[in-house]
């Protein structure tokens, strides 16, 4: 998670009554092989993996871990975009493009 991301989950956090609550992901591959995201506030379940990330405790289910694994959340504006949002940087997803060099 950068600190862009987690500074948003942050404000998100203290907007929404989530204290005390994880962020939680999830993500399901696609017919066409590019990857829908979720991700929302919850309690921690024994199952779940958990991580820390800038400050952030980051759960899922180990179903969603190869999946997730080596994904990076950022908040940023897109190209084209007028307002920032959550980006899901992945490699195993078939829409990833790796960022450009200037």
């Amino acid at each position: 998670m950068t600190s862009a991301a987690a500074q948003q989950v942050q404000q998100a956090i203290r907007q929404g009554g989530a204290e005390g609550m994880a962020l939680r992901l999830a993500a399901v591959t696609r017919e066409d092989g590019s990857l829908d995201y979720r991700m929302g506030f919850d309690e921690v379940s024994d199952d779940d993996i958990s991580i820390t990330s800038e400050g952030i405790e980051v759960v899922m289910e180990p179903e969603y871990a190869p999946l997730l694994d080596e994904t990076l959340l950022d908040f940023a504006r897109l190209e084209g975009e007028e307002e920032p949002q959550f980006i899901f940087i992945n490699p195993k997803d078939a829409n990833y493009a790796p960022p450009q060099g200037n």
